[in-house]
């Protein structure tokens, strides 16, 4: 009883702003991570040091006197490009993709660690105009916080419009056709190689962005901050599917929805780890609670088909 009675709800009210802003921004890494994982099909831990790498770069512009708003397309670009080489350690020499981008994740440390200088580079909302910031959340008039929210809404709302029309495109149905079946794909003329290229290029480009966006938001790169970035990243994108796969199915423009329902799954991601963080678990114990969660929502779906096939079973032995 003294332990509820210690809890304060007006806390977890106070500190959610902030986990759902987290949540807007790490959902840009979630589209990056569903089209690798489920639409490519290919197991990318890239992830992990990408991210990283479009942090640092963003900061280290900033620094340099560069627009805040300027740095998000080159870290764009610098995510492609750690998508590049696992790419072509996967296609050019053969690698398998699960080892491509563990090499690719662990060059990339010594890679931000030279752009960064040092393990950490702080970049102050007080000295630059940052176009997010955990300030706006907590320290702004409702309006401005109105307005951070409101524009970091449309931002993911335009993006998920670019990459439901690019995913129209030919070479968008190529990307899809590759993941679902490469060998089909080859033999409809699609150069899966370039393909799968393109397709880790644009997903680390997105993780990248993220990268830059969360480093303005926390106000400092790290070269820690990607680790574990994989498993956010994959929580969003299963929460988003078992929770609102089944809406997003009957609807007209079915793929729209599930890219924005990935997006929502980062962000009932970051407000339940919130609600952890609430009832006092030990913050040692919230890489645990986040591998956790991965698990159980990833066997939810095995779960439930498995459950449907023995009620099958049942009615057609009771038919019979």
């Amino acid at each position: 009883m003294e332990y509820f009675l210690a809890l304060n709800p007006m806390a977890l009210l106070r500190a959610w702003p902030g986990s759902i802003a987290q949540g807007l921004i790490w959902g840009i890494m979630a589209l990056g991570v569903y089209i690798t994982f489920r639409l490519l099909d290919f197991a990318d831990l890239t992830v992990d040091g990408s991210i990283a790498t479009g942090a640092a770069v963003s900061v280290m512009l900033i620094r340099g006197g560069m627009s805040p708003v300027a740095t998000l397309p080159l870290a764009f670009l610098a995510g492609m490009a750690a998508g590049l080489v696992t790419g072509l350690l996967n296609t050019a020499l053969g690698i398998p993709g699960i080892l491509a981008s563990i090499l690719t994740q662990l060059s990339l440390y010594s890679i931000n660690l030279v752009i960064l200088g040092k393990a950490n580079q702080p970049v102050s909302v007080d000295n630059y105009p940052l176009v997010a910031s955990l300030r706006y959340v907590t320290a702004g008039s409702v309006s401005s916080r109105l307005l951070f929210f409101a524009g970091l809404t449309l931002f993911l709302l335009a993006l998920v419009a670019i990459l439901y029309w690019y995913f129209g495109t030919e070479i968008g149905h190529a990307i899809r056709a590759t993941g679902c079946n490469p060998n089909m794909a080859r033999a409809q003329g699609i150069n899966t190689n370039f393909i799968k290229v393109l397709a880790l290029m644009l997903s680390n480009g997105l993780v990248g962005l993220c990268g830059a966006f969360y480093a303005q938001f926390q106000g400092a790169a790290d070269i820690q901050m990607g680790r574990g970035a994989i498993v956010i990243g994959l929580a969003a994108v299963i929460i988003g599917e078992v929770l609102l796969g089944k809406f997003a199915a009957k609807r007209k423009f079915a793929f729209a929805y599930t890219l924005l329902s990935v997006v929502l799954g980062s962000i009932l991601y970051y407000m339940v780890y919130q609600f952890v963080l609430w009832l006092k678990m030990p913050s040692d114990y919230m890489k645990l609670f986040s591998a956790c969660v991965v698990a159980v929502f990833l066997a939810i779906p095995y779960l439930r088909e498995k459950n449907a096939q023995k009620k099958a079973q049942k009615k057609g032995v009771v038919q019979g």
